[in-house]
């Protein structure tokens, strides 16, 4: 009965970064501006892509579970994948 249960409760315990995707456009920046990419959710960490401000792109689900209790959202932009802060993030 246990192992019936595991992928049942694999749907629940996947969190935000599995969600359907839903696309955002980055607005809210300064002019000339990107928003960066981040490797985790925390404004410290790595930087592996810059989005400029009015692009699109896909979010994938958001947390504020984070040090800085801020909201970042699991985010794709052309090969980059990782966390983005969701206050520039405009919903489409």
């Amino acid at each position: 009965m246990r192992l019936r249960l595991l992928p049942v409760l694999a749907l629940f315990i996947a969190g935000p970064a599995r969600a359907e995707p839903e696309p955002f456009r980055v607005d809210g920046l300064p002019r000339g501006e990107a928003l960066s990419i981040r490797a985790e959710p925390d404004a410290g960490a790595e930087i592996v892509g810059e989005i400029p401000a009015g692009r699109r792109l896909l979010g994938f689900g958001c947390t504020n579970d984070t040090p800085s209790r801020t909201t970042w959202c699991r985010v794709k932009f052309g090969r980059s994948v990782g966390w983005a802060r969701r206050r520039y993030l405009a919903p489409e």
